[in-house]
């Protein structure tokens, strides 16, 4: 059994910062690709970031800039570092690894609440 936790939300002001993470636990094997997703209130889930296990990022072209995604392979655990916050960065943020090295599965966190006052 594979648990992900994520942690590191709450309410922020605009213009702050937040770090969230998301750990993985139980029987791990080879952990691939690892992303961050959101979901605002009355919206269909996005995607936020990816990071491959060599460390490749990727980014949604509005948030660049902005979020920063980071893994420590020893913890497996995932980290995205939240700057400049925003109103509209309000939402559940969810983790997803792809775990597996034949045959591969997708593994999603609870989520963690975002929220970013005016």
């Amino acid at each position: 059994q594979v648990q992900l936790v994520e942690s590191g939300g709450g309410l922020v002001q605009a213009g702050g910062s937040l770090r969230l993470s998301c750990a993985a636990s139980g029987t791990i094997g080879s952990i691939n690709a690892m992303a961050w997703y959101r979901q605002a209130p009355g919206k269909q889930r996005e995607w936020v970031a990816i990071i491959t296990s060599a460390g490749n990022t990727n980014y949604a072209a509005s948030l660049k800039g902005r979020f920063t995604i980071s893994r420590d392979n020893a913890k497996n655990t995932v980290y995205l570092q939240m700057n400049s916050l925003k109103p509209e960065d309000t939402a559940v943020y969810y983790c997803k690894a792809n775990m597996g090295s034949g045959t591969r599965y997708d593994y999603w966190g609870q989520g963690t609440q975002v929220t970013v006052s005016s």
